[in-house]
């Protein structure tokens, strides 16, 4: 007999909103003994996550790549000679990957390059009686990728963060990727990095990774900005390291949420709610609905559908930990709920959703009706599925071009244009107080 599976259920908005407004700060995540244990065993010391980190970036800063194999041997059981992926490795990994998945690769790399293709933009110039004003648009020069190992390799999140910075015209594209013990990075991994057009493929995990990319090292590029999910260690660098370089954002555990009235397939919500929640066991998915009785029927459907997970355990335990089943009394509560949790996956089984649309405020992507789960967005919808999680969908965006790119603003205003436009200047500079700054206008007016 298959047991129910526990997933809490709370008919009182106010107990909803109280749920999904729980603060989780990184620096506070207490960590498995398992992951303590190895911590002791390694530094010699129980130390937090921050502090793990904060040593492992200034080891890296200052040994090099000594560091990198030391961590590398210590943390992932890999020896290593060298650091770098040669490009006769990354050709015969590809060859090991079925044809049919190398296929799909490509079909993803070519969805995901056709949308970012879309929000390309030029520089501008604009002339007048005052001279000209623009910008310059330049894309960066180089950027880094961080691809995690763990559970299960991830080639497509690879697809969705390099795709777009090939589109934007990135110069040079590196990837890290924690090796296995026989020294070797998933050739899923590598045949992905193949298709979507990476330039170097390095042999480096964690935080050492993120520190090696942000300062350089013999062997690893420094680079101008580091992109990519990973475990809490990778998500604490790319905090630490922010500043030397810029990041695309601190991803957390994903999260799914679903807007559900009387018209949705009760068995279909819990499919979605399973894909998310067999990610992790911090992941959280989550469903508001209108109707009582889908929210009896998705808790059988979950029931009925989790065993036959391969992920079972994983998607149990996100249920257990994060899953939520809310009942509101109506549409406008539900989007309200939603907007204040700002998901970084919003789907809306709604018999009309498109009506709905405009309701959205905050979330990292927004999922149209029973045709368009989330899943198809992981992998070939187009846009990537790099996106906010933690409530960061209220200031930040899911990976894109702009990502990649950086303004450079243009000035050259000519003599009249000096006349009109300096006075006002010289008052605004005389008013804050630098009066060199006002000088320097004064000078070229001849007052």
């Amino acid at each position: 007999m298959t047991s129910t599976v526990t997933v809490r259920v709370l008919h009182d908005p106010a107990a909803a909103r109280e749920f999904l407004l729980r603060r989780r700060r990184l620096e506070a995540t207490e960590l498995p003994e398992r992951v303590r244990a190895g911590i002791r065993s390694i530094f010699g010391a129980d130390l937090t996550a921050g502090e793990v980190v904060d040593r492992i970036i200034a080891d890296v800063r200052q040994e090099g790549d000594a560091a990198l194999r030391r961590y590398t041997r210590l943390l992932d059981g890999a020896e290593l000679d060298r650091l770098e992926v040669a490009p006769e490795e990354i050709a015969a990994a590809t060859a090991e990957v079925p044809s049919d998945v190398l296929e799909a690769l490509r079909f993803a790399r070519d969805r995901i390059d056709a949308f970012h293709r879309r929000q390309l933009r030029s520089s501008w110039m604009h002339f007048d009686e005052d001279g000209a004003l623009g910008q310059i648009i330049r894309p960066l020069e180089r950027v880094g990728i961080y691809t995690p190992g763990g559970r299960a390799p991830y080639p497509s999140s690879l697809l969705m963060s390099a795709v777009p910075a090939r589109v934007a015209g990135v110069e040079e594209i590196i990837v890290c990727a924690p090796p296995e013990r026989d020294g070797r990075i998933s050739p899923l991994i590598l045949a992905a990095a193949d298709i979507a057009g990476v330039d170097r493929v390095f042999k480096v995990g964690g935080a050492q990774a993120i520190a090696a990319m942000a300062y350089g090292t013999e062997s690893v590029p420094r680079v101008d900005k580091i992109l990519g999910p990973g475990n809490i260690f990778v998500v604490l660098a790319k905090r630490r390291v922010y500043g030397e370089v810029d990041i695309d954002q601190l991803p957390g555990p994903t999260e799914t949420l679903l807007i559900a009235d009387e018209s949705a397939d009760p068995a279909l919500c819990a499919a979605d709610l399973l894909a998310q929640a067999e990610h992790d066991p911090l992941a959280s998915p989550i469903l508001l609905t209108t109707s009582a009785q889908l929210a009896e029927a998705v808790k059988q459907e979950l029931t009925a559908q989790l065993p036959a997970l391969e992920r079972a355990e994983i998607a149990g335990e996100a249920l257990v930990n994060n899953g939520l089943i809310a009942v509101v009394p109506d549409l406008p509560t539900a989007f309200d709920l939603a907007n204040a949790y700002a998901p970084e996956h919003l789907c809306l089984l709604l018999a009309e959703p498109w009506a709905h649309l405009d309701r959205v405020r905050h979330a990292g992507g927004v999922f149209l009706g029973e045709s368009s789960p989330e899943v198809l967005g992981d992998y070939t919808a187009g846009p990537s599925h790099v996106m906010p999680t933690g409530q960061t969908a209220r200031f930040s965006s899911p990976i894109n071009v702009e990502e990649f790119l950086k303004i450079i603003s243009v000035v050259g205003i000519n003599r009249e244009g000096l006349k009109r436009l300096g006075p006002a200047a010289a008052t605004l500079a005389r008013a804050e107080g630098l009066t060199a700054h006002a000088r320097a206008i004064e000078r070229r007016l001849g007052s």
